[in-house]
């Protein structure tokens, strides 16, 4: 069974410090979401507030249509996983697994069921007798799922489960809690900082940044329409390269926007008549600037320092007014720093944000 969540207005003070301001989000049933962000942003303590393990200041939380937030954590049927995994090291993996549900009373035959069940969904079953100490990371986190599972929980709270792993184990966990949710059709929020758990495991992505929530959608909503700054910066890997708007002015194309790096570009953006272009910046992703090997003129670019990946090389560069770009490459590129290269870029791939970090729309949007 899975759960709808509403969040309403929520507001979480310590004292006079504000962690969380007016947030509001709904969640619908059997939705993966992912809260990202940088540390300190509220996400954990917004997913400790939908588990009960803080207070909310004001706001409500319902959970399918009931509200919560005045009950005890056993009450509001969600299993919170952390990321400490949390096992009592003088258990067996059965014994923590059951161990909630013997506290409740649940008949013996039905623990063993579930156990068994959750196990067995896990792919643990060969586990039931070790202790916590003779198991790997991600054998432990598996345990700790299982011990969420076993509860039939109406939702799972996730708090950054995979930040012990190594980047291997990380990468094969993360694809196991995908057909996990496949597997269980359950309401499942996570908490991670990393972005690439984000954009590979959310249905929706709702960023955090100072108390607030910048954006809401799917992965590649936020990665090709980032509403702000802020949202362009931290999705993607390089982050989006920004450059200083010098200037701009309405042509039959669109807005031109000049920069003094790239010069005028032709744009698809509209600006309400009169927008002072004072604090604008415009930004685009390296893998839509390209670097042009057929002697066609371009933008003359100076690599300082190539990153080589494999599939792409990274190419960071700086123009000739000493703005910094970062640009991609072909991973067979024979690049290297200190070449002068021309380089051009895709118009209608560009971003821009105004002063305060919102960004523009495009004509048609």
């Amino acid at each position: 069974m899975s759960a709808s969540i509403e969040i309403d207005n929520v507001t979480k003070r310590y004292g006079a410090l504000t962690v969380l301001d007016d947030i509001s989000l709904s969640i619908e049933a059997g939705e993966f979401v992912v809260f990202l962000g940088p540390s300190g942003c509220g996400k954990s303590t917004l997913l400790r507030m939908i588990a009960g393990l803080e207070d909310v200041t004001s706001g409500t939380i319902s959970v399918s249509g009931s509200r919560v937030d005045t009950l005890p954590p056993g009450q509001r049927g969600v299993a919170m996983v952390f990321q400490s995994y949390a096992l009592y090291p003088h258990m067996t993996v059965k014994q923590n697994m059951s161990f909630g549900l013997e506290n409740i009373g649940m008949p013996r035959d039905e623990i063993e069921k579930r156990v068994l069940a959750a196990a067995e969904t896990l792919e643990i079953g060969h586990l039931l007798d070790r202790k916590p100490q003779k198991l790997s990371g991600g054998q432990r986190q598996r345990v700790a799922i299982g011990r969420a599972i076993v509860k039939e929980p109406k939702a799972f709270l996730f708090d950054e489960p995979l930040s012990n792993l190594d980047a291997a184990l990380r990468g094969r966990t993360r694809l196991e809690l995908a057909q996990l949710h496949h597997r269980l059709g359950s309401t499942m929020i996570f908490v991670t900082h990393d972005q690439i758990e984000a954009m590979t495991l959310a249905d929706r992505i709702v960023i955090m940044n100072a108390r607030k929530i910048e954006q809401i959608g799917t992965p590649m909503d936020v990665y090709q329409r980032p509403a702000t700054r802020f949202v362009a910066g931290f999705i993607g890997s390089p982050p989006m390269n920004f450059l200083r708007v010098s200037g701009w002015s309405g042509t039959s194309k669109g807005l031109s926007v000049s920069t003094a790096g790239l010069g005028a570009v032709e744009t698809g953006f509209k600006v309400p008549a009169g927008l002072n272009p004072e604090g604008a910046t415009l930004g685009i992703r390296a893998e839509d600037i390209t670097v042009l090997t057929d002697g066609t003129s371009g933008v003359p670019l100076t690599a300082e320092v190539v990153e080589r990946l494999g599939d792409r090389s990274l190419v960071y560069g700086v123009l000739d007014d000493g703005s910094k770009l970062v640009v991609e490459a072909d991973g067979r590129s024979l690049i290297k720093a200190g070449d002068r290269l021309m380089i051009s870029a895709d118009p209608h791939a560009f971003h821009l944000f105004g002063a305060d970090g919102r960004a523009f729309g495009r004509e048609g949007d």
